[in-house]
């Protein structure tokens, strides 16, 4: 992988970053292009992009329903390679991560995706599905394409394998789960989560570490930074959002950016 990553460049020059998350398309393609430049031009560090998946077994319901809105609307893989393409033409530097399910890229041509997929500007992926002895293809095929792979390291996920985990997501980072279960908007951050966090700074100093998973206020995204984490990822928090201001979603847009910005 290249020095010139731009997730690598991002955590040399930012101790703390804030990556929301938007489901590609939902309402629609140009709707979703206007609520995701929203929150570039608020100031977000990186953006985690989700291609909407009929069986998004790690998703709650919030963003199961924007999946569900996403897919009406008619967007499919080729559709989000044209609208990834449209935001890196507006965000050349900005890291962008790729949040999908392995069936899917597998089903289309695993070399083919992760090619379109880097051409179309993505930095890097997370596979939600695909574990760690499963991924050396994978691996392979995304350092061929210059794609960071990204694992994710869950609440009980031992201490050997979370190195190992940090090791083949140095690259980008490596995805820290706040709790176990599936996305959704939780009212604080659980002290266990807090001490997780810790645990896995002291156990390698020098990790990426990205936390997501029922993050939703900025004053959380500050405790998850303060823990020792290189940043937070906020994701059902906007997918509410948008659904809440289907009818209006300048609205919607207003408060992504006011989210952003306190921070």
């Amino acid at each position: 992988m290249k020095e010139n990553n731009k997730f690598k460049v991002l955590f040399k020059t930012n101790k703390n970053s804030f990556m929301p998350f938007f489901t590609l398309g939902d309402p629609d393609f140009e709707s979703s292009f206007n609520l995701i430049k929203s929150a570039i031009d608020a100031g977000a560090d990186c953006l985690e992009l989700g291609i909407p998946f009929s069986d998004p077994i790690a998703d709650g319901p919030t963003n199961q329903r924007s999946m569900e809105r996403a897919l009406r609307a008619g967007m499919n893989f080729e559709s989000c390679l044209k609208l990834i393409r449209k935001i890196r033409d507006y965000a050349p530097s900005l890291p962008m991560g790729l949040l999908l399910y392995y069936n899917m890229i597998y089903h289309r041509g695993l070399e083919q995706s992760l090619k379109d997929l880097a051409v179309a500007g993505v930095d890097a992926i997370v596979c939600g599905d695909l574990p760690i002895e499963e991924g050396e293809l994978f691996d392979q095929l995304c350092e061929k394409n210059k794609i960071a792979p990204v694992y994710i390291i869950a609440p009980n996920t031992p201490d050997l394998r979370a190195l190992e985990i940090f090791k083949k997501s140095s690259d980008a980072y490596a995805y820290i789960l706040s709790g176990l279960g599936v996305t959704g908007v939780k009212d604080q951050v659980a002290p266990e989560t807090i001490l997780r966090v810790q645990h896995l700074r002291k156990l390698d100093p020098s990790a990426r570490m990205m936390v997501g998973f029922g993050i939703s206020k900025p004053e959380q995204v500050k405790i998850i930074w303060e823990a020792g984490a290189n940043g937070a990822i906020v994701g059902s928090y906007f997918s509410n959002l948008i659904e809440k201001n289907l009818g209006d979603l300048n609205k919607a847009q207003n408060l992504i950016k006011k989210f952003i910005e306190e921070l």
